[in-house]
């Protein structure tokens, strides 16, 4: 099940390498809903893993984003002691009031087909 919220990044950490085969990076946006008379701010932490975790690199602190992401749980038991953990995955991050779809630059776009020379001849109505 995948989930989206926007909030104001406050902030983000270093890569942390758990193991030779994983690694993480958490960040923290802050959210503000209006209710009535009083304000309500959260701060809410999330975690991007692996080859993910460069995705807030190009972000800085107070910038307005939005994140997509999905909640994984786990169970974890250690010396008879179970314990559960709930994370918030990011995968993917966008700048509030970024375009979707961007195209590429133009200097990246091959040449279009030349038109040809008898293009008044087709049967178009138009």
């Amino acid at each position: 099940m995948s989930f989206e919220i926007t909030g104001k990044l406050i902030e983000k950490f270093d890569t942390n390498r758990i193991s030779e085969s994983f690694q993480k990076r958490e960040f923290v946006i802050e959210t503000s809903e209006d209710k009535g008379d009083r304000t309500f701010t959260e701060q809410i932490k999330f975690q991007l893993t692996q080859d993910r975790c460069s995705l807030i690199e190009n972000y800085n602190i107070n910038d307005q984003i939005k994140i997509n992401f999905d909640i994984k749980g786990r169970r974890w038991e250690k010396e008879g002691r179970v314990n559960y953990f709930t994370n918030l995955e990011a995968w993917r991050i966008e700048a509030v009031g970024a375009t979707q779809n961007t195209p590429p630059p133009m200097d990246n776009m091959p040449e279009p087909a030349p038109f040809p020379d008898d293009a008044g001849d087709d049967d178009l109505p138009f």
